[in-house]
């Protein structure tokens, strides 16, 4: 049979627990169910600020420019592509 929840435990200071036990409380929930919530607040969010690029308005203009006309390829880089498609196409 496969479980349907994870444990997860904490050792925390007595001032903490007492302090989460008194929110809990406050907005009428358990403790198990105030500690799951806001942890999945702080994990969405660490992923959000780890995974999403912000810009200001002036680098969204300045990308978007970029895609739009991009710059012209060094005289390196053109022989290092056609090198490669060189390889690709005799290989």
């Amino acid at each position: 049979m496969t479980a349907t929840t994870a444990r997860l435990e904490a050792r925390i200071d007595p001032d903490v627990h007492s302090l989460i036990k008194q929110a809990a409380a406050l907005r009428g929930s358990t403790v198990t169910d105030f500690v799951v919530s806001a942890a999945r607040v702080a994990a969405q969010q660490a992923v959000e600020e780890a995974t999403l690029l912000r810009l200001s308005r002036e680098d969204q203009r300045r990308f978007a420019e970029a895609l739009m006309a991009p710059p012209q390829a060094e005289p390196a880089l053109r022989r290092a592509r056609d090198h490669r498609k060189r390889l690709l196409t005799e290989g």
